[in-house]
């Protein structure tokens, strides 16, 4: 696929660093409860960690007790979706519309109107106010 930010993953590596690396171009997932915005409840909004592309508003935020920051809708057109068939599951992975780079995936047992969970890694994303 092609997306308005293209890079070598050779320069990916190196903006990113080896962790966020793992995570958004490599498809990686960090361990529950361990990420920076689980619990994170301050307003304003989640931002591609790659491309800086404003992703997910505050108000969309909620605690599903999973162990990731899940929202229950992104900004229209900022998120792709993908069948993802990995680890024996059907899911759906969600990219940075952007990028390309890997968020998280998102599951539709949300508890508000939308029904739908986004679970995202904390490494993903970045949070201004």
């Amino acid at each position: 696929m092609s997306y308005p930010i293209e890079k070598t993953e050779a320069e990916w590596l190196k903006e990113l660093g080896p962790d966020r690396y793992r995570i958004l171009r490599e498809k990686g997932t960090e361990r529950p409860f361990t990420g920076t915005y689980n619990l994170h409840n301050e307003e304003g909004a989640y931002h591609c960690g790659a491309c800086d592309q404003k992703l997910f508003e505050s108000a969309s935020k909620f605690d599903s007790g999973c162990g990731w920051p899940s929202f229950d809708k992104s900004i229209p057109g900022t998120v792709e979706y993908v069948r993802d068939k990995t680890l024996g599951m059907i899911r759906t992975e969600i990219l940075c519309s952007n990028c390309g780079s890997h968020l998280g995936h998102v599951f539709d047992d949300g508890p508000t109107a939308s029904g739908q969970r986004y679970c995202v890694n904390s490494l993903s994303i970045d949070f201004e106010k």
